[in-house]
């Protein structure tokens, strides 16, 4: 009996936090940048603006290759219900990280998984619970200069020298926090007819 053959697996993003983390499964893949309008709708809940940009970042690149496993992924840090989105300069990323310290902040990343052929659609959340130590001043310039995480969703890049900022990490999954919840990815993307570990 033939099997069809395997259907190409794209990761809907041009993050190369998110590139490293799915090269973990040892599966081929390609890369689409989803061009997706990343803007929060008014009163939009971080959790909420977090699964529509992840829905919409694997909707649009399937729309392109319909016959593909596509996915795609977002993460907003929540304080006290207020998004923080990436910083993209040196200002806005020593505001977020003062506002920020002495406090734990939710880290919603959420991953989306279309197949646009197969009719596949799933969506999951999986929030992290971050909290950080009453960072000083100077403390926090210190990281700023060292690792310039300006392309990190609030500014706290974990899986480098910003896990000195924190005082605990609370995850079931501890690749979410760096960008892509591989535990949640692999079963969606077995579910899609991605084959692991063949």
């Amino acid at each position: 009996m033939n099997q069809d053959p395997p259907r190409p697996l794209i990761l809907g993003s041009t993050s190369r936090y998110r590139h490293e983390l799915l090269s973990r499964l040892r599966i081929p893949f390609e890369t689409a940048a989803p061009e997706v309008d990343e803007t929060p709708l008014p009163g939009e809940a971080p959790s909420t603006l977090a699964r529509r940009l992840a829905l919409a970042k694997a909707r649009a690149v399937a729309a392109k290759f319909p016959h593909a496993v596509v996915i795609g992924s977002d993460q907003v840090a929540d304080l006290s219900g207020e998004p923080l989105g990436k910083p993209g300069n040196h200002e806005r990323a020593t505001a977020q990280l003062r506002r920020m310290r002495g406090h734990t902040v939710i880290f919603q990343t959420a991953v989306a998984v279309v197949c646009q052929d197969s009719g596949f659609e799933e969506l999951a959340l999986a929030p992290v619970e971050v909290r950080f130590r009453d960072l000083s001043d100077a403390e926090i310039e210190a990281y700023l200069q060292a690792e310039q995480p300006y392309d990190c969703a609030g500014s706290a890049k974990s899986e480098g020298l910003g896990i000195a900022l924190l005082e605990a990490i609370v995850s079931d999954d501890p690749t979410t926090l760096v960008g892509l919840p591989l535990i949640r990815t692999s079963r969606m993307i077995r579910a899609a007819g991605v084959r692991l570990l063949a």
